[in-house]
């Protein structure tokens, strides 16, 4: 197995685990809190997304899936195009209230996206540098693999998150 090919895999177990963790949770659900300071699993499925979308577009000189396939649209959120949710407070998560269907549906479009960007790859592209801020630079290697890692991050959240909300009632 090269690089590509882990990557490809690694980035085909994203949406499915995503959608593990969303699948079937009511709406009163989706934007239970455990304190009135901590995330929703509506605002971690759609930061997840949000995030990956933003950063592979970037790196990768694509256009967003949130603004190409109109999603900013279908969520009407109060952020601007470029806002992945880094940075929100409890007032900014508690606005993003989005049934299953409507997070999934843009997973999956982020989902779609990246494994086509990936595909257009080889091993010797995740050598190039996309991000010189940083000391050493970031590479396209190390960003995508940091990107996934971040995204599945959030979906153990999402998982712990419904755990507790259904062991204790309140799903």
């Amino acid at each position: 197995m090269d690089g590509m090919q882990l990557l490809e895999d690694l980035y085909a177990r994203i949406g499915p685990t995503l959608r593990r963790g969303v699948e079937g949770v009511s709406d009163h659900a989706l934007t239970a809190r455990l304190d009135p300071a901590s995330n929703t699993i509506a605002w971690l499925a759609w930061h997840a997304a949000r995030g990956q979308d933003l950063q592979v577009s970037e790196a990768c000189e694509r256009e967003q899936v949130w603004t190409a396939g109109a999603w900013d649209e279908k969520f009407a959120l109060p952020f601007g195009p470029e806002d992945s949710g880094n940075g929100h407070t409890a007032d900014d998560v508690a606005a993003v209230r989005a049934p299953a269907e409507l997070l999934l549906g843009y997973v999956e479009d982020v989902q779609n996206e990246s494994l086509d960007v990936l595909t257009g790859l080889a091993d010797v592209d995740l050598e190039t540098v996309v991000d010189r801020s940083w000391d050493p630079p970031v590479t396209l290697g190390a960003r995508l693999v940091s990107i996934a890692v971040d995204s599945l991050e959030h979906a153990a959240q999402i998982d712990y998150l419904r755990g507790v909300l259904e062991r204790t009632g309140r799903a």
